[in-house]
């Protein structure tokens, strides 16, 4: 599972670096077309150049959620968890019978089920926390399941990842806003 979330890590940085380096062009063409020193344009427009990639993340994030609910819907994952906004509770979300993995992505395990499990964390009888799986969706056996909705399972699962990576970011924006940052400092 670990490979998976480094996988889900690597795509959200490759997906940032991206919508940076877009965001480098946009002003480089600024930069050209008015004349102005490409220094003294870096620092003045940083400032903006950062709410764009926060209004380009909030957007990708947005598309994002339209299209896990879909997904949720389609899959009627709602018969095992009614609320849609619940499934984000869970600590994470993986396949059975599909492979995740960077040398097994999407490849089906002959002889296995396909289910959608979700993991939380529960209490036991002594208060150590255990981990528990709850199926939310069961799609019969791997060598039945048809491609497109193969396809569809995988899509749901790296869509609730990716939304549990934002609401992450989330949590630790808070955090860093309510240090007191030195302002003598260059970071």
């Amino acid at each position: 599972m670990s490979s998976s979330l480094d996988k889900l890590r690597a795509l959200t940085s490759r997906l940032e670096d991206k919508l940076e380096e877009k965001e480098k062009l946009s002003n480089n063409d600024a930069t050209v077309k008015t004349g102005i020193n490409n220094t003294a344009n870096a620092v003045s427009t940083n400032p903006p150049a950062n709410k764009a990639q926060e209004s380009n993340q909030d957007r990708v994030r947005e598309d994002n959620i339209v299209r896990v609910k879909k997904l949720y819907e389609k899959l009627k994952i709602y018969e095992k968890s009614p609320d849609v906004e619940k499934i984000f509770v869970y600590k994470a979300m993986n396949l059975s019978g599909i492979g995740l993995k960077e040398e097994d992505f999407g490849e089906v395990r002959t002889g296995k089920y396909i289910q959608v499990i979700a993991i939380t964390y529960e209490p036991d009888k002594n208060g150590k926390k255990k981990a528990k799986n709850i199926s939310l969706g069961y799609f019969g056996k791997a060598e039945t399941l048809d491609e497109g909705l193969k396809n569809e399972i995988i899509e749901f699962v790296l869509r609730w990842r990716y939304e549990k990576a934002f609401q992450n970011l989330e949590h630790y924006k808070v955090l860093i806003s309510r240090v007191d940052i030195p302002t003598d400092r260059l970071f």
